[in-house]
Order: C-alpha cells, then structure tokens, then sequence
C-alpha cells in the first residue's frame, strides 16, 4: 500500500552526478537499510562505492543492534521499531492491551454523560436506588458541562473527542477512549449522576409530552397538534401595511358557454386599454388572416398555445391584469368548452367577482343556456360554479348586439329569460349589471355606444364602468397564511421552484418561512412578483408569483397550499360534505364515484356515506340515511379522496372549504366542507 508521499530520503545537492546505473548492480545491502520516518530532516547519509548510501539512525536512536525486529501498522502499513506501541505516522496501537495497561503521567477524568440517559433513569426505579442519587455535580478538568437542560438535544457533528473522556498517554499525540467506569453491586456509577431525582423526573416528563417545539421545527411531515387558528396573531409589519393607501386587487372570471366571443371581448378591452401594443394587435391580424381566422385576432391575445388557435377554443384559463380607476384587476379568462370545465373551476375558484358572456344571436343564446338535449349549456353551469365560489356579484355582458341590429327587444329578451335562473342561483336583482356590447365593432366597452341604432335607446354604463362598479369582499389578513398553489413553473428571475397563486389568507414577504403542504416541507421565500414586477411582500386578496428556495420543484404541484409552519392547513382524507344536487343524470348512490374539485385540487373520490336530506329553506335535517339523492336536494355526504387533500372547514377558511362534485363531464353537486372526519 502506498504510503500517500509525506515520507521520502534527504537526498544530497550533488544527486545529479550519481551513477544512475545502480538498478544493475545487486551487491548493495537491504538488510542494512532502515526506511526513515516523516519529518527526519537532520539525517545524515555517507555515499559508498555503489552509489547509495547507508541511512544513519542516530537520531532516532534506533540502530540495527536495537531495533532488528519491525511491526507493519494494520491501517498505514507503516514499519515501526518493537519498541513503539502506537504507529508513529497514524498513531494506532499495535496491541489495545497493551495500550490499557500503559502508565499515565496525567490524571483524566472518568467519562460520564451530561445527563443521565432515559434507559439509566427507568433502570435505577426498578433497582429503587432514585432516593441515592446525589444532584451534586463533580468538576471536570478542561471542559464545562451545561446540567440545566429541560430536553434531550442531540448534536450529530459531535466528534470523537468531544463524546467521550480521552486517556491521554506521554509523549503521544493521540489518545485512546478510556474504559466506562465500573458500576457498583447496585447498578449505580461510583461518580455522582449530574440531576436530581426530581429534575431527572420532569425532563422525561419533558421530553415525552413538549412535542410542540420539536413540530415547530420539523422540516417534515408536520404531525403535530394542529394549533387552533384563534391563538393566531399577526406580525406587526401585516397590519402596518394595512394603512398605506395601495390599489386593490380585483380577481374577475370570464365565463361563459362556448363561442359567446369571451376572449375576443377582453382581448379587445386590453387593446383599448394599453396593455396590448399596435405592433403586437398588427401581428395578430395578419397571422389570423394567414390561418383564415381573422375574426380571432383579438382572441389570440390571450389564446396563445398553437393548439387553441388551431382549435379556436380557450383550453387553459389565461390570466391578464389592467386596472380601472379603482381596481387593479386579475382577469381570469375560463375556457367555455364542457370539457375543459375542470380547468375553469381550477381558475374561476380564486374570483372575486364575475363577467357572465352570453350571445345575442338568435338560437345561440338558447344553446348556451339548456344546452343540446336534455344537457344545459355552460352558461348555466359556468354561473351555478362561480356562485358555489362564492361569487355574488355579477356583471352580463350581453356580446354580439352587432348580429341583432342593437335591437333593444332582444336585449330585454335575454334578460328576461337569464334573470330568473340567476336569482335561482342566489344572485340579488341589485347584484347584477345588465350591459350590451359587441366586442368586433368596439361598442360600449369603454365608453358610451357611437352605433347610431345603440345609443338611442342605451344610457347605461359602459362594460369598464359595470366592472368599476364591483365592492371589494373583506380579506383574511388576520389569518394564518394560505397560498392554494394554482401553477408551478419555472422564471429566469425567481429559479426552478417558482408557484403562481392567490393568497386567501395572511400574508408573505422575502425571507418568511412557508410550509408546503402536503408533504410538509419547509421553505423559504426568495423573491416575489406581481404582474411580472417585484414585490417586496403580498398580503390576502393578491395574486403573485412566488420563488421558493430549500425545496425541489417535485413536491410542488397543483391543489397543494403553501401556509403558516405552525398552522398548518389540514390534510383530509374523509369529509362531511353539505351540497346542493344540481341536474343529476341518475340518483346519486351511496358508493358512487365522483371528482372532487377543491381551490385548485382534483382528486377521485368516492361517496361513503348519504348521511341525512336537508330542507332547503330551514336547512334542518329532513330525512336521515336516505337510499338515494335526487336532483335539487340539498344533502349532506360523507366523501372520501383517493388521495388526501389540503382542505379547510369552511367556518374556519372559506375559500378553501367550497367544493364541487362532478362526473362524466358534468357537475353534479355544489357545496362546503361542514367537518373534516379523518386527517392523513
């Protein structure tokens, strides 16, 4: 074995004019020979007739009289003399016996622990020996040791000659653990245990019940008490912020049935407002003509994957910001197609407030709204979903009033057929704000109709004013914070692990420590934007993108929720569910298989229990274990994921606590989470 090149011969300055042919010559003498040991910098060498010479141990005292037998090392298999016990490169011994019955010039002190170990505390009740134990704490020569510890805390980076007493020896560097010192006819160490018997009692005591420090801390898996959120109180710097005069944040859903022209309308709105370059709307124009699409042009602002202009349909809920004179405004556009409804319900579930878009066309507004057969439209379903979020403010924009020649009559003809099943859905008549447009000729979206046949019978607000109209819901700042996480991607500015989504609760600033549920990981925030521009913090009703560092981009996904590390959002595996039957193609069994639809997350799931039928004016129990759910009955079921889901009650979080139940591309239940039965 190699020797790893930190020993090697003291050669001469006159080396260069050796005879370099001595490999030839086999009359030099290995016997005589001695290897030097490292740091022999005085040694002597005499040259012979061969052209090697003899190495001189004087200095080590080692002659070949003295020390003709050698012993190679077990780990470096360095040569030592007989007479050394330790090897003089590593310093292990040849024999530990040897080493244990060796004289000690200096005194040392027997090894005990900082504090008795549990297993030594229950072994001296069995033996009733606790009265003995005396609190006195010996001194220790060259090291102190802290005995007013209330916790057992471990330190892996301990090393070696910290854990245990050393034993050192004359003349050697290195020492050698000593022995633990013999135990008594009782069990009991001669040297005295550093707690008494009472501290010794209250520290088991703690370390088995103060489980809260320990969770607090944990960097997985939080399965800690949950603390209960009225213990909660916000940071100063929260409500301080609260007094600087800012913008509020509006988030508004578009939705609509399919082909009511949603995207072309707000694509327009942000041409006419700013947010949409001339050279960029050009560039539109001409790759729509190119397609033989150019009336998408304005749709192509927010379409922008190839595959939704080639289809011609929004696929994905494409997010764009403008600001009103009293909002700055987060526009949600959902995509109208029934199947990419659960899209719709992962975007439209952070609104605040909605634009319902309907067509004026003959026979399209009729589609929109019962649908082919006996399936209603999107636009019944979209509305019934945006209200089941809580959305109570509505604004209709009736689109297309170009097709009907601005005819008043049938202007009064959608709205006279749409309001009852608003008000059906729990919207107020004061609530909703009835406005014609038409989004191809640029008719009463930002200022009055110019239409000669428009602007003699119109006198309402424009689509921005109906906008500029909405109130503002309260926010949860004074809450532990909740982040559901809508997408994960991946910034130039803010790194790999970057999560886009709306806080519903508290809030968040650089540095601030955030748990990720549901695994439980902790992170810390690095940078946040808002509408592509950094922020130095974000509070509840604010949509931003977060960069976090300390955790992998695998474990964040879609329907996990960034919040509080000491109160967490729970992780449910069985609900109680409240919820409203919408048109259900069959009774709804005990046993049956729906998609569970929460903030942002969608789960399979299966229908465990029909717990009890429920009045739907009182809202009291009706009937109890019924056999079967018909459509238009409120009800309350016990559901369980596949997965387990991060939910909250909804008396505690209420955006996070509304849920939809769907199947086979219908939605067949709205309602809340009434009680989480099980946690994962």
């Amino acid at each position: 074995m190699p020797r790893k090149g930190k020993h090697f011969f003291d050669l001469e300055d006159s080396y260069d004019d050796y005879d370099d042919d001595y490999y030839e010559d086999d009359n030099y003498d290995l016997d005589n020979y001695a290897l030097p040991r490292y740091g022999d910098r005085e040694e002597a060498s005499s040259v012979n007739d061969q052209g090697w010479g003899q190495r001189s141990t004087h200095k080590l005292g080692l002659s070949n009289q003295q020390g003709g037998n050698m012993w190679q090392c077990c780990v470096c298999t360095f040569d030592n003399p007989e007479e050394l016990k330790l090897c003089n490169i590593c310093g292990v011994a040849r024999d530990p016996s040897l080493i244990d019955s060796a004289p000690s010039s200096e005194s040392s002190v027997p090894f005990k622990f900082d504090s008795p170990s549990p297993d030594d505390i229950v072994a001296a009740r069995q033996r009733g020996g606790m009265g003995k134990v005396n609190a006195k704490v010996p001194v220790s020569t060259g090291h102190s040791t802290s005995t007013s510890r209330s916790s057992l805390h471990v330190n892996d980076g301990l090393s070696t000659a910290q854990n245990y007493a050393l034993k050192p020896l004359s003349g050697q560097r290195n020492a050698v653990p000593q022995k633990k010192p013999e135990c008594d006819e009782n069990g009991t160490s001669d040297s005295n245990l550093p707690l008494s018997c009472k501290q010794l009692s209250d520290g088991v005591k703690s370390m088995n019940i103060n489980e809260n420090d320990r969770e607090s801390v944990s960097q997985k898996g939080h399965k800690g008490k949950r603390l209960s959120l009225d213990t909660y109180k916000p940071d100063p710097w929260i409500l301080e912020g609260l007094t600087k005069e800012k913008m509020q944040v509006l988030h508004l859903a578009i939705v609509g049935h399919v082909d009511a022209g949603k995207s072309t309308l707000m694509g327009r709105l942000l041409y006419l407002l700013g947010r949409v370059s001339q050279k960029e709307m050009h560039k539109y124009e001409r790759e729509a003509k190119e397609k033989g699409k150019g009336s998408f042009a304005y749709a192509w602002v927010l379409d922008e994957s190839s595959e939704e202009r080639a289809r011609g349909v929004t696929m994905t809920v494409a997010v764009a910001h403008f600001e009103t004179p009293k909002f700055q405004v987060v526009l949600l556009d959902s995509p109208g197609h029934k199947d990419f409804v659960p899209n719709m319900i992962s975007g439209a579930s952070q609104a605040d407030a909605a634009v319902l878009v309907v067509d004026a066309s003959i026979g399209a507004f009729e589609a929109g709204l019962e649908g082919e057969g006996k399936a209603g439209g999107q636009t019944k379903e979209h509305t019934q979903l945006v209200r089941s979020f809580g959305v109570d403010q509505l604004v209709v924009a009736v689109n297309k009033m170009d097709a009907v020649n601005y005819s008043k009559g049938r202007f009064n003809e959608v709205k006279n057929t749409l309001r009852p099943f608003l008000r059906h859905c729990g919207f107020k008549d004061s609530a909703i704000t009835w406005v014609p447009v038409s989004a191809t000729e640029n008719q009463n979206l930002i200022m009055s109709p110019s239409e000669d046949r428009f602007k003699l019978w119109y006198l309402g607000p424009s689509l921005l004013e109906g906008i500029n109209k909405f109130i503002l819901p309260s926010r949860e700042i004074s809450k532990p914070l909740r982040v559901p996480i809508a997408e994960v991607r991946r910034t130039l500015t803010l790194g790999q692990a970057t999560v886009n989504g709306k806080l519903e609760g508290g809030a968040l600033k650089v540095g601030t420590k955030v748990m990720v549920m549901p695994t439980g990981d902790i992170a810390t925030v690095k940078g946040i934007e808002q509408d592509d521009q950094s922020v130095a913090s974000a509070r509840a009703g604010e949509s931003v993108d977060i960069g976090l560092q300390g955790v992998e981009q695998s474990i964040l996904a879609p329907g996990g929720v960034l919040c509080h590390p000491d109160y967490p959002v729970p992780v449910a595996h069985r609900l109680e569910v409240k919820v409203l039957i919408l048109e259900a193609p069959a009774p709804i069994l005990r046993g049956s298989q729906v998609v569970f639809h929460c903030h942002h997350a969608k789960e399979p799931a299966k229908i465990t229990e029909l717990i009890a039928i429920l009045d739907q004016k009182t809202g009291a129990i009706s009937r109890r274990n019924p056999r079967c759910l018909l459509a238009h009955q409120s009800a309350i079921l016990e559901v369980v994921p596949e997965r387990a889901v991060c939910v909250e009650e909804y008396s505690n979080y209420r955006a996070l606590g509304r849920i939809s139940l769907r199947d086979a591309g219908k939605t067949l239940a709205v309602g809340i989470v009434f009680r989480i039965i099980e946690n994962a």
